[in-house]
C-alpha cells in the first residue's frame, strides 16, 4: 500500500501543517508590526496631549522654519534635521496640536519601517514584542510626537542594524537602500550620535572586508551630515571648531560617570543639569536594569541556537551609542538613551519569548502568567511616570504662554525682541526675536539691544532676586511668573 493514492494523501495531510507559504508569513508579520506601530501612534495621541506647548529645544528647531517667530540662535551641537522634518507643517501652521499629530503619525510609521527591516532575522512575535517594549517606555511615548532628534536617531539605528544584517545574507538592493537611508537619517538628526551608533557596524565591515556595506554606510553618513559640515565651515570655522564648541556647551567631554545622573532622570526629569537630588523610587528604576539583563539572556539564547550575530550586533551598537552619555558628559536626559533602548528591545523580546516557550507544557501557563503580571506592572509604572511628566511639562509651557499673553497686553508684539531669563522659548510664544549677551546662546551685545529698543518693543525677563541690565533699569516693570519683566514700547509713552 506504500504507493497507493491513500498513502500519498495521508502523507500530504501530515506535511501540510508544516508548510507555510512565505507570502502568508510576510503578511502576518506585516500585520503584527503595523498593529504595534498603530497602537504606538494612538497611545501618543491619547497620553501626550497634542495641545501641549513646545519645549525650549523645540522652539529653537521649529523657529528655523516657522513664520510664527524669527529663528532663534542655533548653537553648535544642534543639527538641522528636526527643523527640516517639521517644515511641512511648521512652515504654514502655528498650531502645536497639528504638529504633534503629524509627528505622532510619522513616528509610528518610522517604527513600523524600522521593525520591518528585521523581518526574517527574528520571528514576527519577537519583532512585535520588541517593538511594543520600546514603544511602551514613557520616554519613547513622550518624545515620539516632539520636535526633538533623539527618537529619530533611535529608529534610524534600529533600521540600520537590521538592514546591515540583511545586506550580508539577503539578495537585492533593498537592504542597501535601507542602510543608506537609515544612516543618513541619523546623521541628519545628530551626526555624532550616528557615528557612535554605527561604530560596531563599521568595525565588523572592515574586519570582514565587506566593501559594499561599508561604502553604503559611509555614503549614508556623509549624505546626512553634509549640511552640518557645510554649516560648520560657514558659521563655526570648520567641523573641528564646531565639535569643540559643542563640547564646551555640553560641559566639556571627558571622563564623567553619568550613570547615576541617568537614573535620577528616569522619574520624569526631562533635563537633569545639574543632576542632583534623590533617586526616584526603586519601582521606577527596575526596568532600566532588567532591560540589559534580558538582552544578555537573549544573547545567550541566540548563541545556543547558532544565530549569535543578529543578537550580538544590536547589543554592541546599543552599548556604543549609550557610552558617551553614560561616561563622557556630566549631566543627563532620559531621551539620550533612546537609541540604546530601541536596540536592546529585540534581544530582550527574544529572551522573553524563550522564557515562556522553553518550559515544559505543564509549566508554561505559570510562566505566561508571571510574565503577564510583570509586563502589567511595568506598563503601570511607565504610565504613571508619563502622566507626571506630561502634567509638569504642560504646566511649564502654560507659564510661558501666560508670560507671552502679558507681554502682548503690555504692547510687546511682533516685531519685537526679548532677552533675559528663558527668553528663547518665551520669545517664540510671543512671536518675538530673542537675544543673549552671555552664555552658550550669546548672539548680541547690550549696546545692540539698547539700540533696538529705540525702534521696536523690547522686554527683559529678570528672575526674582536679580537686577536688570543697565540699559533697562529705567524701563517700566511688571511681574511675571517667577520674576519681573522690564519693557519699552517706542511711541507708547511708557
Amino acid at each position: 500500500m506504500t504507493g497507493s493514492p491513500h498513502a500519498t494523501l495521508a502523507g500530504l495531510r501530515r506535511e501540510r501543517p508544516h508548510r507555510t507559504p512565505d507570502g502568508a508569513r510576510r503578511t502576518r508579520s506585516t500585520i503584527t508590526l503595523a498593529a504595534v506601530a498603530a497602537a504606538f501612534t494612538l497611545a501618543q495621541l491619547l497620553l501626550v496631549r497634542p495641545g501641549m506647548g513646545l519645549g525650549w529645544d523645540e522652539t529653537v528647531y521649529v523657529s528655523q522654519v516657522s513664520a510664527h517667530a524669527p529663528a532663534a540662535f542655533f548653537s553648535a551641537p544642534r543639527a538641522r534635521g528636526v527643523s527640516l522634518l517639521v517644515a511641512p507643517v511648521a512652515s504654514w501652521s502655528s498650531s502645536t496640536a497639528v504638529l504633534r499629530i503629524y509627528l505622532a503619525v510619522l513616528s509610528g510609521l518610522a517604527l513600523f519601517l524600522a521593525l520591518r527591516a528585521w523581518r526574517g532575522l527574528f520571528p514576527a512575535r519577537v519583532l512585535g514584542l520588541g517593538g511594543a517594549l520600546f514603544a511602551s517606555l514613557w520616554v519613547t511615548l513622550f518624545y515620539g510626537p516632539q520636535a526633538m532628534p533623539n527618537y529619530w536617531v533611535a529608529v534610524g539605528a534600529l533600521a540600520a542594524v537590521g538592514c546591515f544584517l540583511r545586506s550580508r545574507t539577503g539578495p537585492g538592493r533593498s537592504p542597501y537602500r535601507g542602510l543608506a537611508a537609515s544612516a543618513a537619517l541619523m546623521a541628519w538628526m545628530r551626526p555624532m550620535d550616528a557615528v557612535w551608533a554605527v561604530l560596531p557596524l563599521l568595525v565588523l565591515a572592515l574586519a570582514r572586508r565587506q566593501g559594499r556595506p561599508l561604502a553604503v554606510l559611509l555614503a549614508g553618513l556623509a549624505a546626512g551630515a553634509a549640511e552640518w559640515i557645510a554649516e560648520a565651515y560657514v558659521r563655526y570655522g570648520g567641523p573641528v571648531r564646531r565639535l569643540a564648541d559643542g563640547s564646551a556647551i555640553q560641559g566639556g567631554l571627558g571622563r564623567h560617570f553619568a550613570v547615576v545622573d541617568q537614573l535620577r532622570s528616569l522619574g520624569g526629569r526631562t533635563l537633569c543639569r545639574p543632576c542632583t537630588g534623590e533617586l526616584p523610587p526603586s519601582v521606577v528604576l527596575v526596568w532600566w536594569f532588567v532591560l540589559p539583563l534580558l538582552a544578555v539572556l537573549g544573547l545567550t539564547v541566540a548563541a545556543r541556537a547558532g544565530r549569535t550575530v543578529p543578537t550580538l550586533l544590536p547589543f554592541a551598537c546599543a552599548a556604543a551609542t549609550a557610552f558617551p552619555y553614560l561616561f563622557l558628559i556630566d549631566y543627563a536626559a532620559p531621551r539620550f538613551l533612546l537609541p540604546a533602548y530601541a536596540l536592546l528591545a529585540l534581544p530582550a523580546a527574544d529572551a522573553l519569548v524563550h522564557l515562556v516557550t522553553a518550559p515544559r507544557r505543564r509549566r508554561r501557563p505559570a510562566a505566561i502568567a508571571l510574565l503577564g503580571l510583570g509586563l502589567a506592572a511595568h506598563l503601570g509604572v511607565q504610565l504613571a511616570v508619563l502622566t507626571h511628566t506630561v502634567d509638569a511639562t504642560t504646566a511649564q509651557h502654560g507659564s510661558w504662554s501666560r508670560t507671552a499673553a502679558t507681554l502682548h497686553r503690555l504692547g510687546v508684539r511682533p516685531p519685537c525682541l526679548l532677552t533675559g531669563d528663558e527668553a528663547i522659548p518665551i520669545a517664540f510664544y510671543t512671536g518675538c526675536a530673542s537675544a543673549a549677551t552671555s552664555g552658550h546662546n550669546a548672539n548680541s551685545t547690550e549696546h545692540a539691544i539698547a539700540g533696538t529698543a529705540r525702534r521696536i518693543p523690547v522686554a527683559v525677563l529678570v528672575p526674582a532676586g536679580s537686577r536688570p541690565p543697565g540699559y533697562a533699569r529705567d524701563w517700566p516693570a511688571d511681574p511675571f511668573d517667577g520674576g519681573r519683566l522690564y519693557h519699552t514700547v517706542p511711541g507708547s509713552g511708557r
